[in-house]
Formats: C-alpha cells, sequence, structure tokens
C-alpha cells in the first residue's frame, strides 16, 4: 500500500519554489551520494537538459539533483541556478579543471495559466535547491506543479487544476518513493479505473485546440535498493506504465510524459518487487497531484486566447 512519499527514501530532500500569482514554480529534488539515475522520455516533445547523460551505455551514473519546472523550454534554466549551488557545496562529477555538477531538468508547459511572460529562472532554481528538506513532500499547486492542468483532451470549459504528487511504496526491506507532477492533456484515473477528472474510461478526438501545447507529466522515482542502470530502467518501465493506466491518452505527440529513477541505496530486493512498488507509487502520486491541487477555476493568462 502506498505510504509517505519521494523524501520517505533516506537522505532523499525535496524543495520548491512557487509563483501563485504567475502561475508556475520549480520543484528540485536532491539525492545521497553515491547514486545511479536512469531516464526515458516516451511523449514526442520532451524539453530536457542533461537526460543523454543518463543512457545505460553513458560514463556518468550519478547526479546530483533533478530539477521539474515550469515555463516550458525558458524554465530549464532554473537548472543552472541549481547548478551553481550544487558546485558552492564542492559537489560534482570530478574533472581535472572543477567538480562539475551533474543536474538533468525537464519542463511542462504553464504558459497559458497565470502570466506566462513569468518563467522560472536560475534564481527561483537556486531557490527551491536551498528550500529542499526531508520532511514530507508539499503537495498541490506547488512548484513546477503550480500551473499544472488536467483533462484538456474534451476542451477548455472541462480543464481542471492539477499538481504535485507524491507516494512511497515498499518492495520488502526497500522502499519505493516517488514524485509527480501532472500536467496531463488527457484524463486522470485511479489504478482500478475509476475517474478522478471525470469522462468516459476511454477518451474520445481531442480537442486539439485546446490540447496540443499545454501538456507533460514529470515523474521521478527514488529507491534504496541497490540497482544498477539496467535494473533502474525496469522502473522507468513500470512508471511509464502506470502514467498509461492513470493518464487517457498518455505519450502523446503533444507532450513530453517522462521519467527518472534514481538508486541511492545498497539494500538488496528483487528486482520484480521494485518494479511493482514503482508502478503503485507513481499511480497513487497521481492521483495525488489532482486531489491535492487548488480547487476553484483555472487561473487562465488573459493575454492568451485558446
Amino acid at each position: 500500500m502506498p505510504e509517505g512519499s519521494l523524501t520517505s527514501v533516506p537522505g532523499v530532500r525535496v524543495g520548491h519554489w512557487t509563483n501563485a500569482v504567475a502561475a508556475t514554480g520549480v520543484t528540485v529534488m536532491v539525492f545521497p551520494e553515491p547514486n545511479i539515475a536512469a531516464f526515458e522520455a516516451r511523449g514526442a516533445a520532451p524539453g530536457t537538459r542533461e537526460t543523454a547523460l543518463l543512457a545505460p551505455d553513458k560514463k556518468v551514473e550519478m547526479v546530483q539533483a533533478i530539477v521539474f519546472a515550469g515555463g516550458s523550454a525558458f524554465g530549464l534554466d532554473a537548472a543552472s541556478g541549481v547548478v551553481a549551488e550544487v558546485e558552492r557545496e564542492g559537489r560534482g562529477h570530478p574533472t581535472p579543471a572543477a567538480l562539475v555538477p551533474i543536474v538533468p531538468a525537464a519542463i511542462l508547459y504553464d504558459l497559458v495559466v497565470g502570466d506566462g511572460s513569468v518563467r522560472p529562472d536560475a534564481a527561483a532554481g537556486a531557490a527551491a535547491y536551498r528550500a529542499a528538506h526531508s520532511g514530507p513532500v508539499e503537495v498541490g499547486s506547488v512548484g513546477a506543479g503550480t500551473g499544472a492542468t488536467a483533462a484538456k483532451w474534451r476542451g477548455r470549459e472541462h480543464i481542471v487544476r492539477a499538481g504535485v504528487g507524491s507516494a512511497a511504496v515498499r518492495a520488502g526491506d526497500a522502499i519505493v518513493g516517488c514524485l509527480v507532477v501532472v500536467n496531463a492533456m488527457g484524463d486522470v484515473f485511479d489504478v482500478d479505473g475509476t475517474p478522478i477528472t471525470g469522462g468516459p474510461p476511454a477518451p474520445g478526438p481531442p480537442a486539439f485546440a485546446t490540447s496540443e501545447l499545454m501538456n507533460t507529466t514529470l515523474v521521478t522515482v527514488a529507491t534504496d535498493a541497490k540497482l544498477d542502470r539496467v535494473g533502474l530502467i525496469r522502473l522507468v518501465v513500470r512508471a511509464h506504465d502506470a502514467i498509461g493506466a492513470c493518464l487517457r491518452p498518455a505519450h502523446t505527440r503533444y507532450d513530453g510524459d517522462a521519467v527518472f529513477a534514481v538508486s541511492c541505496g545498497e539494500r538488496m530486493a528483487d528486482p520484480d518487487a521494485l518494479g511493482e512498488a514503482a508502478f503503485a507509487a507513481t499511480a497513487a502520486a497521481i492521483v495525488d497531484g489532482v486531489a491535492s491541487a487548488d480547487e476553484g477555476p483555472v487561473p487562465w493568462d488573459p493575454k492568451v486566447v485558446l
């Protein structure tokens, strides 16, 4: 059963920077070292930084932090602020000239809500990093989820607010934690198929005029179990399976649905059990991201005509 949040994994910290007026923000996840990270995007329009480094055949395996941000491609600048903060702490990948922080990032599109001219920048990323703590993750319309929405395929009048969700599931002696930012084109369902945002079990023709540039759901799963990068890919796959089960449609041409996975412990656990825990934690976090979001209408940017 789901319990806790991403920070239930020992040593993991999470911080947010939130601009409620502009409806955008940054979420930073900080990981104990050593660790190993992996990544896969299945949406056709991802916005990312440093993710190519996380492929199974690449040399550098450890990350210092992962950044999720609103602001579309502009929001990738938030990672620069996190890199600067990590460098000040004297952490990073060793090179002859300097320790180089490895801070992968992914963004979502929220420019049509709040004030789209305000985007997370390096200062916002640095603030989110400094706010990181190991207590329960703050969920809902905060951080990168401040301007997140769901159910866009059915048209503007049906769109609801979404945001950050988090959950954790045990797998033997190990734990798998998950943080999700739900910014979905599709409707949201729980793992049993019960509609959370309304609509039939399978969506009809999408209302592309309001959905094609407003999506991307981002996921990080972490565990204190010992896994190599190939083993982590199985957690990534099961987390993506949860996206497909709980968001309908998912992985479309109009989003950048993406999953990070991080192993930051030495516990021994059954790989299949870890995969199922990743599925369950991701599914629970997706529901949490909608259930915890602010109530009321979406604060549309008045400068944008949809």
